[in-house]
């Protein structure tokens, strides 16, 4: 909704209310017409004198939400440094801004010890350095402020600072010109331990397989032909001491004994070897395997950059300008470095809780300047209440103002307007108190052919319509019996 269809509504109900007032000053001159100046004789006229009459009006209706709304800009915040988790002493470096510059997403507001202050959209204070694993709202927001300047840095239903958010670390600050931060202290060393813990695993773990693999593998080719060649010479000692010295029984006994033994020790070479206690070793080392990468995986993502409490800075309501800066180039901070305010004039307002639906950020809106001047605006968002009693308030995004206008508006309170309904072009309407019911509930405005506030003579005709979109005291109106068209005039009142 653009604010010329606006005042164009505006300046429409207005000439409607003036020709509702025209038309009651009409029939009172009409009555007096019809009282003293039409003779008896004349017989009966074929305009009842003293019609208060309305022309139908052309053009879109509106339906618009009004409220107050106060114009400011957003309060000051004084910007103070967390520089405990500094490795050196706090000395600032650099980048220290100018009075009423702005601070932007992704600005370097000050350079301490070599290391930026950045600049991110969000209330909540930055209150602890974030790296994986935490969890909590402050997470949240550094992925919702990440998500703002164009950085993914993981699901944003998710609260937990993952390899994800890790990641957009080092992108945020190749993006402003800095090295990522320092991992947690001695996690670089965690890391080395870690991989020489794992490669001791490996190690183990290929000899414990080596050794299963000699135990399994089952006798060598000179092992079996040993035992063929011990039950060979067995049954050839036998079969001498038989031939030669048949006897001599215990000889020939001791004999076969030894051929017995020589083809049990034969077939133990076919039976599979027991590696039980090899498998059990493999078994270990092989778990200790896993365990080793998994303390590598955590050493790895405790190594992983992190959110350093002292180098990232929340303000709402960006862009901000820098009012007072307390600090120079080679000096300590002491207290507050900088003080910012609001650098965008905003504009807010509260509405009944059951027209927050009806208010959608991004929508039109338009307001009066403190002259008087129509100027239109966005609405930026709705804040809900904090309870269901308490009223939402709307916040705007006035369009660029002038200096003067901008200084004109700053501390005030001015009306407010929210188009919420809107017919989707030009229609007819009337006021209600043209809308009469038939004797079928049909809904009928009656048509004056002729104009009686010239003195004319005219006759009236009923009309059935339809009704549309109510606005402003006026109604959408279709014909369905009958003619009707803008600038018809219809009788409100007599």
């Amino acid at each position: 909704m653009t604010v010329g269809r606006v005042r164009a509504l505006i300046s429409r109900n207005r000439l409607l209310w003036v020709g509702a007032a025209g038309g009651a000053a009409v029939l009172v001159v009409g009555l007096l017409v019809g009282r003293f100046l039409v003779p008896a004789s004349s017989g009966p006229a074929e305009l009842t004198a003293g019609l208060a009459t309305v022309p139908v009006a052309s053009g879109q209706l509106v339906n618009m939400l009004t409220l107050r709304g106060e114009a400011g800009y957003a309060d000051p915040v004084e910007v103070t440094i967390d520089t405990a988790a500094l490795d050196g002493p706090a000395i600032v470096t650099g980048m220290v801004p100018a009075l009423n510059a702005e601070l932007a997403p992704l600005s370097v507001a000050l350079e301490v010890g070599g290391r930026p202050l950045i600049v991110l959209p969000g209330a909540l204070p930055m209150y602890r350095t974030l790296q994986i694993g935490m969890s909590g709202p402050d997470v949240t927001q550094f992925k919702q402020a990440m998500q703002s300047v164009g950085i993914s840095a993981g699901a944003l239903d998710s609260d937990v600072f993952d390899e994800s958010a890790a990641a957009a670390i080092a992108t945020l600050y190749s993006t402003v010109g800095y090295s990522s931060p320092a991992s947690v202290e001695g996690a670089a060393d965690a890391v080395e331990e870690a991989k020489d813990s794992v490669q001791s695993a490996q190690l183990d773990l290929a000899g414990a397989k080596h050794i299963l693999a000699v135990a399994g593998a089952g006798p060598t080719v000179v092992a079996v032909r040993e035992a063929d060649n011990s039950i060979a010479s067995a049954q050839r000692a036998l079969a001498t001491a038989k031939n030669e010295n048949p006897s001599a029984p215990a000889e020939v006994a001791d004999l076969e004994d030894a051929l017995s033994l020589a083809v049990l020790a034969r077939a133990e070479l076919n039976a599979p070897a027991d590696t039980t206690l090899e498998r059990l070793a493999v078994d270990a080392a092989s778990a200790s395997l896993t365990t080793a990468n998994a303390a590598l995986a955590t050493a790895q993502q405790m190594a992983l950059p992190v959110a350093p409490a002292s180098e990232l800075l929340y303000l709402d309501q960006l862009p901000r300008r820098v009012d007072v800066v307390n600090v120079t180039v080679g000096a300590q901070p002491d207290g507050a470095a900088m003080t910012v305010s609001g650098a965008t004039l905003g504009l807010s307002g509260t509405i009944d809780p059951d027209d927050a639906g009806r208010v959608e950020p991004g929508g039109a809106a338009s307001f009066d300047l403190p002259d008087g001047t129509a100027h239109a605006a966005v609405v930026s968002d709705v804040t809900p209440g904090v309870d269901a009693q308490d009223r939402p308030t709307v916040h705007f995004t006035p369009d660029p103002l002038s200096p003067e206008q901008a200084e004109l508006l700053a501390g005030a309170n001015v009306k407010v307007e929210i188009p919420i309904s809107a017919t989707a072009g030009e229609v007819l309407s009337v006021p209600a108190a043209a809308l009469t019911a038939g004797p079928g509930g049909e809904t009928r405005v009656e048509v004056v052919d002729g104009d009686p506030r010239d003195g004319a003579q005219a006759e009236t005709r009923q009309v059935v319509v339809e009704t549309g979109l109510a606005a402003e005291g006026a109604v959408e109106v279709h014909a369905v019996d009958g003619e009707l068209a803008a600038g018809d005039l219809v009788v409100v009142g007599r």
